[in-house]
């Protein structure tokens, strides 16, 4: 087969599967077009999803006619003034995104400049089909119709039109929260879901633009290293999604979905998270553009930087840092859904008191029915009966006869409170200056054994507590093999190892924290996290995992009864030891119940 050149509609229809894969990619296009045309104003429009029409409006600086024909033409473009790529600051660099769109859709574009006349311009499918002039206000409007209609093996690829929406509105988010001073409108089937004014500030922005409960339960980040800015917010790790879509990254103001960047907050939270749950961020990071190539995708979702070990560093460093400044910080108060399942005791209507002149029922009933006696065998009245609250006593609920009597200390000094009580041997009940704390002590003791794990593999040896008698532990080969080669890291967090044969390692001491344990367990527990991220992580992370098993073995647990100095001691540790608001599995290890909540409860406010 001999080799020819493809024609221009081919040309641009091959494009257009780069950059058009669906009506979000087609709108995120021109979205970032009315950005670069310097837009104070960019209304969006979509109807089906964006499959049948999208179209975006903006006030910037207009083309004229002569600049329209030439932005439908490839490789045409006025961000580019000179050769130096490298420098580009503009979102769109390649002038293939009209042309690619106009060969796959109904295009019609609409310009106009100041101090000009409008202009309309309609390509159908890669043909012109018309042009003249337009009524329009300064600024330009493209309208996007019937999207891959003429190219069905490329349609029938579309999903529902409810997910083509979301992704047009994932897009627009992104944009927006990429530039604060611009302000965004979104209409979907001529209903408007979104609506920010420009002029904000970058957080303000995020919170417009993210859940509104994200701001009580995030940290703030401002970090500089050289000339790499990294700014932004990050949630607790307590306040989580099933999710990674709520992740907002941007380099040098551009969205991107980079694996380093993606990579890196995983590493921050790794320990703080469960391997399914996600932190919810938003992180603006700004590189010399020397620094960092944008042109390795046709979309420019991802990026190349010159050093990532630098930025990698910044970033879990940074974070890190961050999340440690927070110390305990957990979600601070209780889902509403939580609060509403409090029961509330219904207060029985009270029937009115006898009066001077209504006679009692009957003789038999009169001042010793009142006072709940009963006499000649006669039933008392209802709202008259005494309860009695003699149960018996195999249905008394357990309590503790140790009297939790200390005052209440100041919220600076202690603001996880005093403990007052425990319930169902899980949970410690405390009393603070501005509400109510309940701990889960499981969960809560787990993260404080890890912490001082963690600290035994920086270099602060973990105290050990010999066997008295070596126990074997029987393995096969392999995760013997495994258990050899991290018998050094292993010793630095109190477990001495060695190997006992070909299919057996023998231990001669455990964590003294840890106590009376079940070596075989712990041990096959240790071979098993060692052996399941053997290829995806390197030795120091796998004995990240490693410590957080260990710290589950040796926790407090639930269903143990704690004295009241325990609970105050735990309660004391963990006001002092980084993350512990959070379980090795991101869950909380405490809420708090606000005076107000609890007033709410009783119907005081």
């Amino acid at each position: 087969m001999s080799i020819r050149r493809l024609p221009e509609t081919l040309v641009n229809r091959i494009a257009a599967g780069e950059v058009v894969e669906r009506p979000a990619a087609a709108l995120k296009e021109l979205v970032e077009n009315a950005i670069d045309a310097g837009s104070t104003r960019i209304s969006v429009r979509i109807t089906e999803g964006g499959i049948s029409r999208l179209e975006v409006e903006d006030d910037g600086c207009g083309m004229t006619p002569a600049d329209m024909a030439l932005a439908l033409e490839r490789h045409a473009t006025s961000k580019l003034p000179t050769d130096a790529i490298e420098d580009v600051t503009t979102m769109g660099f390649r002038g293939e995104a009209l042309p690619s769109i106009a060969s796959v859709a109904r295009l019609t574009l609409e310009s106009r400049v100041a101090g000009g006349d409008g202009w309309k311009r309609v390509v159908d499918n890669g043909a012109v089909v018309a042009e003249g002039p337009a009524a329009l206000a300064t600024g330009t409007r493209v309208m996007v119709e019937d999207l891959f209609a003429r190219v069905p093996a490329r349609r029938k690829f579309l999903r529902s039109a409810r997910s083509e929406y979301a992704a047009c509105l994932d897009v627009v988010r992104r944009l927006a929260m990429a530039r604060p001073d611009i302000g965004f409108t979104v209409e979907h089937d001529g209903r408007r879901v979104l609506d920010v004014q420009g002029g904000q500030d970058q957080l303000s922005r995020v919170a417009a633009l993210t859940q509104r409960d994200l701001a009580a339960n995030s940290i703030g980040v401002d970090i500089d290293r050289g000339a790499v800015h990294l700014g932004g917010v990050i949630s607790l790790p307590t306040y989580n999604r099933g999710i990674a879509d709520h992740q907002y990254l941007f380099v040098n103001g551009r969205p991107v979905k980079d694996r380093l960047l993606v990579g890196a907050l995983r590493g921050a939270y790794a320990d703080l998270l469960a391997r399914d749950r996600h932190p919810v961020v938003a992180l603006f990071l700004d590189v010399p553009t020397s620094e960092v190539d944008v042109n390795v995708h046709p979309a420019k979702t991802e990026v190349r930087f010159r050093d990532p070990q630098l930025i990698r560093g910044m970033i879990v460093g940074g974070l890190r840092r961050a999340l440690d400044e927070h110390g305990f910080r957990s979600v601070q108060r209780p889902a509403e859904a939580a609060l509403a399942a409090w029961q509330q005791e219904p207060v029985a209507p009270q029937p009115a008191a006898p009066t001077l002149f209504a006679p009692y029922p009957s003789h038999s009933q009169a001042p010793a029915a009142m006072f709940g006696g009963a006499s000649g065998g006669t039933t008392a009245l209802l709202h008259d009966r005494i309860v009695d609250f003699a149960a018996p006593r195999d249905a008394l609920p357990m309590g503790r006869a140790e009297p939790a009597i200390a005052p209440v200390p100041q919220a600076e000094a202690h603001p996880l409170g005093i403990a007052r009580g425990q319930i169902a041997k899980t949970y410690i009940v405390a009393e603070a200056e501005d509400g109510l704390v309940i701990v889960d002590q499981h969960a809560a003791h787990e993260r404080l054994v890890l912490e001082q794990l963690r600290r035994g593999m920086s270099g602060q040896a973990v105290p050990s507590q010999g066997l008295l008698l070596p126990e074997v532990v029987e393995l096969d080969e392999p995760a013997c093999d495994r258990l050899e080669a991290a018998a050094p890291q292993l010793a630095a967090l109190g477990v001495e190892l060695e190997r006992f044969g070909p299919a057996a390692v023998m231990v001669r001491a455990t964590p003294a924290m840890l106590g009376g344990i079940n070596c075989q367990k712990l041990v096959t527990d240790i071979a098993d996290d060692l052996a399941g991220y053997d290829a995806a992580l390197g030795l120091s992370e796998r004995l990240e995992l490693v410590a957080a098993t260990m710290a589950c073995h040796g926790s407090v647990r639930a269903g143990r009864t704690l004295g009241v100095a325990e609970m105050n001691a735990l309660l004391r540790t963990m006001e002092v030891t980084p993350h512990s608001g959070q379980c090795n599995h991101g869950r909380p290890t405490w809420v708090k119940l606000a005076m107000d909540d609890v007033e709410k409860l009783f119907g005081r406010k």
